[in-house]
């Protein structure tokens, strides 16, 4: 499925199935609203879905590993190297979303979309692009055909989980550099000057700070990406992970599968797929604010509230699987709470 087809087939939600499951809430024998953004959550996950009998069972977070040309720059603490452990890593359940997801129930897929060398795992998806981007402080990272086809490769992933059976996706990423090619992307999305969006990632010093906002703001100049052409900015300063999220989302609203949100990276590809499609937004499902400092900014931009406020910044889809456990409880009570007409119970009315 291409690009343009995908955004053609994109349509918003039912509002008639939100209110079917909000009807549903609030006949439980519990105060109306009681759980907060929780319930709300679940409404928009029915919507997604399209249909007010909301499951969850069968879940995947799905793990987009990529290296970025922007390292030479010595923005990172660490080599690129560790992008391809931990790759493998995830093929052999030995990372840290991997851990969470088995306590969950959640599957992990990790995809190779732009790993450096190659991989070694059973379980790596390969669908690699190119290895790893290019140094955009001197050259785009990507052509603008190498990030469609990086945002053509989540849609399929996307369409192919459905096929499976999967009933929510979640994001994940993996790829040293990629906090800063993503701040790069929020600079511009957003129209922030790059210290503002920009943190310390993994564990830069206060030189390597500056020496991370400086790479963004040069890359930013000479390449002059618009910000009203996600694809441009996603080619010019951005990463190859970045480029499958916003896939992920754009195929998971095509296909009303919905799509729980990790931190800040996968709010700015989150960010890059409702500026391609606004409708995208009714099937993206927020799980945590990230600490990393534009963490809030996405998601006031994307008008979406977190269910965890944790100060987490690990990525991988960490927090997205706390959510997922959350929304695990929300949706038990949503099919095993007793509504006020089977017991004595009078209905709670909504305060006026």
């Amino acid at each position: 499925m291409t690009l343009e087809e995908t955004l053609r087939a994109i349509q918003p939600v039912d509002a008639a199935i939100v209110q079917e499951a909000h009807r549903r809430q609030s006949a439980m024998a519990k105060p109306l609203g009681g759980l907060g953004l929780l319930e709300e959550t679940v409404n928009r996950i029915a919507g997604a879905q399209g249909t007010a009998d909301v499951r969850i069972d069968k879940r995947c977070v799905v793990v987009f590993c990529a290296d970025n040309g922007v390292v030479a720059q010595g923005v990172t603490q660490c080599g690129q190297d560790v992008t391809a452990t931990v790759t493998e890593n995830l093929s052999k359940g030995d990372t840290t979303v991997c851990i969470m997801a088995r306590r969950a129930g959640v599957d992990v897929l990790p995809v190779d979309i732009g790993v450096a060398r190659t991989v070694e795992g059973d379980k790596i998806l390969r669908r690699k692009v190119m290895p790893g981007t290019r140094d955009m402080t001197v050259c785009p990272a990507m052509t603008r055909e190498e990030a469609i086809q990086a945002v053509e490769t989540g849609i399929g992933i996307a369409l192919d989980c459905k096929s499976k059976g999967y009933q929510l996706l979640a994001t994940g990423e993996m790829g040293i550099g990629n906090t800063t090619t993503s701040s790069a992307v929020a600079s511009v999305l957003l129209g922030l000057e790059p210290e503002a969006v920009t943190g310390r990632g993994a564990g830069l010093s206060t030189e390597g700070l500056m020496r991370k906002i400086n790479a963004i703001r040069q890359s930013i100049a000479l390449h002059r990406p618009a910000a009203s052409d996600p694809v441009d900015v996603i080619a010019k300063v951005g990463g190859l992970d970045i480029a499958g999220m916003v896939g992920l989302y754009l195929g998971g609203a095509m296909c009303n599968l919905p799509v729980v949100m990790d931190g800040f990276i996968s709010a700015v590809a989150a960010l890059a797929a409702v500026r391609l499609c606004p409708a995208a937004w009714d099937y993206i499902v927020p799980s945590h604010v990230s600490a990393e400092p534009a963490g809030k900014c996405m998601l006031d931009a994307l008008h979406l509230q977190p269910l965890i406020c944790a100060g987490m910044r690990l990525g991988e889809g960490t927090g997205a699987i706390a959510a997922i456990s959350l929304l695990d409880l929300m949706v038990a009570v949503y099919h095993e709470m007793v509504r006020f007409d089977e017991t004595n119970i009078e209905a709670y009315k909504p305060l006026t």
